[in-house]
């Protein structure tokens, strides 16, 4: 659904009829905010009558993901083991920023177990389909997010990426995710998986919304997105790794992009960091960091033979509780020399551009009940998302035209560039339209 000068309230009650007409198949909200979501939105229509605009947030329908707090309630974190946690005692840091700009919080979107898996399957709920096709994947970890935009029932929703998280349901989806540099927003609130490398980031149809929704969270003004020219912009393609395995249309898309980027007066150039992506490799041969930090939060619960947890979940943290502190440690020192060396390398650059996902969505069906299918198409939609957490880049995920199911283009960029990053996408997102 795209802004309209509908007022608010009149919004909220037909994404509430939509949602209310098939309760009993609910898949993308585990939970409905409806009392305070409409006094948020009388409110902003009030102050909108009364020409007292908070900003660009004032009045707009927002989901947030289920891992998330929000006072008086437990945080499940899209588990069943966390339905008798102590409640929240206060909003999540973020949470408390949207409401403050005016945001309407109609709901917690569903999400993968602990937001641990890409794909989009929660064995202890029903899956979301995607919201093109809902016989295919939704993506993860934050699924409904990506579901509740692409259908219509939020205007932006707010999700969480440690690994892509927010850009692989985006590009699945067909809408624009960001990744902030990690720590740029406060996690305070927000359930970790690794807290190394989580960060906290919008899916919308737009930059704009996205650029909007951003900063609110990190607490500064938002402003309007000032174009940059695409003329001379030095654009780095990875050949190599991470360009294998694409779909053929996802490789299609992606050469007609560089293409209208070319035409625009952008420099393209070919950008070796394979040995980069190797060292990584080598370094986390002990485990991903992801997963290592992650056993360490679900601590508690892992030695519990009969855990109810997915076991996609919990079979790779049960193996990382082996793995000794001091080796976690200097894996963490080992990722700080990567990350300068990869930030070394991009000071001659002002993006790095790849497919999104080398695939676009597969069926449910291919992957509900194969094992070994599963873990290829996980692979696959992490790979190159990661890449970004791994190294600590800012990154965006604009839809590609020309594709018969969506696509996204990653803009990436180094780490504290993230206003920047935004104005270039919001460039790039003109120039593919």
């Amino acid at each position: 659904m795209r802004q309209s000068n509908a007022p608010s309230r009149d919004r909220l009650e037909t994404i509430l009829t939509r949602v209310d007409d098939r309760r009993a198949g609910e898949r993308v909200f585990m939970k409905l905010y409806r009392e305070t979501a409409r006094a948020e939105a009388d409110a902003a229509d009030m102050r909108r009558r009364e020409g007292k605009s908070l900003g660009p947030l004032d009045g707009r329908i927002v989901s947030i993901k289920d891992l998330f707090d929000i006072a008086g309630e437990p945080t499940l974190a899209g588990s069943i083991i966390r339905r008798d946690a102590p409640p929240a005692k206060a909003d999540a840091a973020v949470v408390r920023r949207l409401r403050a700009a005016g945001a309407v919080i109609i709901g917690k979107t569903h999400m993968t177990e602990f937001a641990f898996t890409a794909v989009g399957l929660n064995p202890h709920y029903s899956v979301p389909g995607n919201a093109i096709d809902a016989s295919l994947i939704p993506g993860g970890s934050s699924s409904g997010a990506a579901v509740s935009v692409a259908e219509g029932t939020s205007e932006i929703a707010i999700g969480s990426d440690t690994g892509g998280s927010v850009r692989i349901p985006a590009a699945l989806h067909g809408l624009v995710g960001f990744k902030p540099t990690a720590r740029r927003l406060p996690l305070d609130g927000a359930f970790p998986l690794a807290p190394s490398l989580d960060s906290i980031g919008p899916l919308a149809r737009t930059v704009a919304d996205c650029a909007a929704a951003d900063a609110v969270m990190a607490g500064e003004m938002p402003k309007p997105l000032a174009p940059l020219s695409l003329d001379g912009l030095r654009l780095a393609i990875p050949r190599g790794l991470l360009l294998e395995d694409l779909a053929p249309g996802v490789a299609r898309a992606f050469d007609a992009s560089l293409q209208m980027l070319l035409h625009a007066g952008a420099k393209l150039a070919d950008y070796a960091i394979d040995d980069l992506l190797e060292r990584f490799a080598e370094a986390t041969s002990i485990g991903s960091l992801a997963g290592l930090e992650a056993s360490r939060v679900h601590a508690d619960w892992l030695l519990d033979e009969n855990a109810p947890v997915d076991i996609r979940v919990k079979s790779p943290l049960r193996r990382r509780l082996s793995v000794p502190d001091a080796a976690i440690e200097n894996l963490l020192e080992a990722r700080q020399k990567l990350v300068r060396a990869m930030d070394e390398r991009l000071t001659h650059f002002d993006l790095i551009l790849l497919p999104t996902t080398p695939i676009p969505a597969v069926s449910i069906a291919s992957v509900e009940e194969d094992r070994q299918e599963y873990r290829r198409v996980e692979d696959l939609l992490l790979r190159n998302t990661q890449v970004a957490n791994q190294f600590d880049l800012t990154a965006i995920t604009l839809p590609m035209p020309g594709t018969s199911l969506p696509a996204g283009l990653m803009l990436m960029a180094r780490n504290g560039t993230d206003e920047r990053l935004l104005r270039l996408a919001a460039s790039v997102e003109s120039l593919l339209r």
